[in-house]
């Protein structure tokens, strides 16, 4: 089993002004999705993602601003994954990695008491 990964870190939170610079980004609202190159019955490849927000230093803002208009998603991406770590990437990929494996191998199943 192979997984790929895709990260969503469009939606920001700004501070319409900060050290007098305009839409200064401090939070990332992110979301990180494995896909499997394994599919279920129907021809589609098993996925689960884990999502969250991650607070960024403005320690840098004079040095390092980039203006809001220039912000990509591979941008704010590599801004969340700094401030998690390779550790804490590798912990998020890991559990994602557990929930395509429980959903291609069962463990438990959800019945209902008729």
């Amino acid at each position: 089993m192979s997984n790929t990964y895709t990260w969503d870190c469009k939606t920001v939170d700004v501070y319409p002004t900060y050290e007098l610079e305009s839409d200064v980004v401090y939070n990332v609202h992110w979301r990180i999705t494995g896909t499997s190159d394994q599919q279920d019955a129907e021809g589609n490849n098993y996925t689960a993602s884990s999502y969250s927000t991650e607070s960024l230093s403005l320690s840098d803002i004079g040095s390092n601003f980039i203006p809001f208009a220039d912000l990509t998603n591979a941008i704010t991406t590599g801004w969340v994954e700094t401030a998690i770590g390779e550790e804490g990437v590798n912990n998020i990929k890991d559990g994602i990695n557990v929930n395509i494996e429980e959903q291609i191998n069962p463990t438990t199943e959800t019945k209902t008491i008729t």
